[in-house]
């Protein structure tokens, strides 16, 4: 039975405080050797990912901001994947709404709930809010599905939710902002897609493995075989009844690193 790892990034595969992946060294070395697809999912925009692809030498098929979309690079594997539309140079999955419709939520409503999103950020605001190099946060602002926002006023958030939900639209929490996604959207819907492309590819089950940190990281958790919360920045735990999860010791890349090796 061949294995497929889902991973999200921030916090996850990367530190928390410095974005390193350094301490993940040895578990990406066993997965390269091994050849085992990681299929990075993550609040990330496509660009991002393909610049942290580009420094770890992969070319996987990858699940961008919280499940909008998933994106398979042409000839993958030779996939069949002839029904689904182009994107550039892959073939993807569409889960997300557009980011015009997904800002018109957030413009109509920013004031009334003192919320302050990504598009009204300057990237000096984002370096600011997650310590991203500049070249980085510039990159995290052009998006495609989802607005991650920061909510001044907690007290707020179920009647902005419920307010949201009448536009088909949801908000999920990463490790932090809040994020205002398609309702018909999350990691673990866009997870579910891609183990059936895998296992329509090599012709058998799909042994699953996902790793994350957040909240938004739960569903994605959910549909895989072998769920893993990484210990957190706070060196707390996400909360959750999955029955068979397992906890890492370590954070970020190092808890990343840990897990890998116990489970591969």
């Amino acid at each position: 039975m061949k294995t497929l790892i889902f991973t999200d990034l921030d916090g996850t595969l990367l530190n928390h405080s410095d974005y390193s992946y350094g301490g993940a060294k040895e578990a990406l070395k066993k997965i390269s050797d091994e050849k085992i697809p990681l299929v990075f999912t993550t609040s990330k925009t496509r660009i991002e990912v393909e610049t942290l692809h580009e420094k770890l030498n992969l070319t996987e098929p990858f699940i961008i901001e919280n499940g909008a979309a998933v994106f398979i690079p042409h000839n993958y594997q030779n996939l069949k994947l002839e029904n689904l539309n182009d994107f550039g140079e892959y073939k993807i999955i569409t889960l997300g709404k557009p980011y015009k419709q997904i800002l018109q939520f957030y413009d109509k409503y920013k004031e009334e709930f003192s919320i302050l999103g990504f598009s009204d950020m300057s990237v000096e605001d984002i370096v600011k809010y997650t310590d991203l190099p500049f070249e980085n946060a510039k990159l995290s602002k052009q998006r495609d599905f989802t607005e991650p926002f920061i909510l001044k006023d907690l007290s707020k958030l179920e009647k902005l939710k419920n307010l949201a939900s009448t536009y088909n639209i949801k908000i999920t929490k990463g490790g932090r902002f809040f994020h205002l996604i398609g309702e018909k959207q999350d990691k673990g819907i866009a997870v579910k897609k891609t183990i059936e492309l895998f296992e329509k590819l090599y012709n058998d089950r799909i042994r699953s493995i996902a790793l994350g940190d957040g909240q938004n990281d739960i569903p994605m958790l959910e549909n895989v075989d072998v769920p893993i919360v990484i210990k957190n920045h706070a060196g707390e735990y996400t909360q959750t009844d999955i029955k068979n999860v397992q906890y890492s010791t370590h954070q970020g890349s190092l808890g990343f690193n840990e897990m890998v090796l116990k489970n591969v």
